[in-house]
């Protein structure tokens, strides 16, 4: 009877053991950004950016990153190879969810390194569906004394070369405010879809 039951107990741990946590226990999730220069593989942090994370995987699963773009691209002045690349929905309002509470890299502890996620915005509290991702270490954009930097999220784990050829593409010379002048990509590249994977 005793060896029946253990039988049985290790019958189940093995049936429930092939099966994934459910959504909800996973720390993190990974989604394929697919543009029209190749794929960008990233990895979200569900644990410890639960806000931010989970916003980005809702427009991805709604699909209002489909046909989007990344459209800007901001070099460092002294080191062109450094730098961001920005994408999303471009503030359009007919593609954008309710603004999310801000997740501070103070609060989250992801910091911004190279190949580093996060969410562009205006003001804290004000991100939608813009993101970002860091080529090169970017301690800048992390929060600090007076200063809430951006909420980190994730990180890209394959594409980086594709990121790179992003930052590098030709821009205009003008700008639609003074702190963006000279970065906006004059043929945007593409963003055909974003899905969550694995």
């Amino acid at each position: 009877m005793i060896h029946s039951v253990a039988r049985l107990f290790l019958a189940l741990l093995l049936v429930f053991g092939a099966f994934p946590a459910p959504a909800s226990a996973q720390s993190t999730a990974r989604v394929r950004i697919e543009t029209s220069i190749g794929p960008i593989v990233a990895e979200l942090d569900l644990r410890r950016a639960p806000i931010t994370a989970k916003n980005f995987l809702a427009y991805a699963e709604e699909k209002r990153f489909d046909n989007t773009s990344f459209y800007r691209a901001a070099r460092n002045k002294s080191d062109p190879k450094r730098g961001l690349v920005q994408g999303g929905i471009d503030s359009k309002v007919r593609k954008a969810r309710w603004p999310i509470d801000h997740e501070p890299t103070s609060q989250t502890g992801i910091k911004h390194v190279d190949g580093t996620l996060s969410m562009a915005r205006n003001a804290p509290g004000s991100a939608m569906g813009d993101f970002f991702i860091t080529v090169g270490p970017a301690a800048y954009l992390d929060a600090g004394p007076g200063k809430p930097g951006y909420a980190a999220f994730g990180r890209v784990v394959s594409g980086m070369p594709i990121v790179r050829r992003i930052l590098a593409a030709p821009t205009w010379p003008g700008g639609r405010s003074t702190n963006t002048i000279g970065q906006h990509i004059k043929q945007p590249i593409r963003i055909l879809s974003i899905r969550r994977i694995g």
